[in-house]
């Protein structure tokens, strides 16, 4: 029930679970066992979902560094790319161990690896542990005040599993963590704080917590069993639909006030309005009657959202002077 970097995504198209690649089974004598521990890992994590926070964390970073010096700076942004896929990998890997008990009482979860043991919990804190030290160390090389606020984004990435235990709206808590992302790109950067990255920041939290609300509304019925909380489960598959439809709204806003506090062009709002359409068709797809594409509208669409802004702000970025 849960979003991007949640617990209640469902597992991509060609990586449902199994035992075939977990056991090895296949490669070579004294590498197999290790190469599919690996592979079964970045299963449980699936990494290919990186794509709904990395744009937004680009974002941030070429455009702190065109109002800097208007020049990317490789160094940095492939540090600000290792520190994000690394605290995203922690994430997901602390969700499913601290979950793994929940989403085996879930049939649209009961396939994960760490429920059926195609992964074992081991492992699962073995990569945990390491792409945490991965981010600690990108964070460590970027400048010290990111290294001395790492440990406060590590928080909200561990108390969110925990959120659907005790309140309805563990999908703030989701956004909060997402909304470390690019505010942790811009201080990448600067070394300064930036209330541009803050709006830019609450945009991503708020757009992710509301489709996170449209991915939970599957959900629903295992929830109210088990005695899981989420706003679908407590108040309706309906609120929550009007619920995500009110935070794509605010999401639009708050994404039009940071590309005035940038001093955006043409190409932002051109790229904005790609966006609006693509909410617009999100949400005629999904009903209380029919969620019979709801991962059309999680999955699709949304991918497609974050890579048209990134393309579109990159774009203007450059046209508005950024060089390489």
């Amino acid at each position: 029930m849960s979003g991007e970097a949640g617990t209640g995504t469902g597992p991509a198209p060609g990586a449902a679970s199994g035992t075939g690649a977990a056991s090895g089974t296949g490669t070579a004598p004294g590498t197999g066992p290790a190469r599919g521990k690996v592979k079964g890992f970045l299963r449980v994590v699936m990494i290919e979902h990186s794509v709904f926070a990395l744009p937004f964390a680009y974002i941030a970073s070429l455009t702190a560094m065109f109002l800097a010096d208007s020049r990317v700076h490789w160094a940095e942004l492939l540090l600000v790319t290792v520190a994000m896929v690394g605290m995203r990998t922690f994430a997901m890997a602390a969700n499913r161990i601290i979950d793994r008990e929940i989403d085996a009482r879930n049939p649209r979860t009961a396939g994960r690896e760490l429920v059926t043991g195609a992964v074992s919990v081991r492992t699962a804190w073995t990569g945990a542990l390491v792409a945490l030290a991965v981010f600690l160390a990108a964070a460590a090389l970027l400048n010290p005040l990111c290294l001395m606020l790492a440990p406060l984004a590590v928080v909200p990435m561990v108390v969110y599993p925990y959120g659907k235990r005790f309140t309805n709206f563990p999908h703030a808590i989701l956004g909060l963590a997402q909304a470390i992302g690019p505010v942790g790109a811009w201080l990448a950067v600067t070394g300064a704080w930036s209330w541009e990255a803050v709006v830019l920041g609450l945009a991503v939290g708020v757009w992710i917590g509301g489709f996170d609300l449209i991915f939970a509304c599957q959900d629903v019925a295992a929830d109210r069993a088990h005695g899981v909380k989420s706003v679908p489960a407590r108040f309706g598959i309906a609120a929550a639909l009007y619920g995500a439809r009110a935070c794509h709204v605010v999401t639009m806003g708050l994404l039009a006030w940071y590309g005035l506090l940038t001093g955006a062009g043409a190409l932002w709002w051109a790229g904005l309005a790609v966006a609006a359409a693509a909410f617009v068709y999100e949400h005629s797809i999904v009903r209380p009657g029919d969620l019979s594409r709801l991962n059309r509208a999680f999955f699709t669409v949304n991918g497609v959202i974050g890579i048209v802004l990134f393309v579109f702000a990159l774009l203007d970025l450059v046209v508005r002077g950024l060089g390489v």
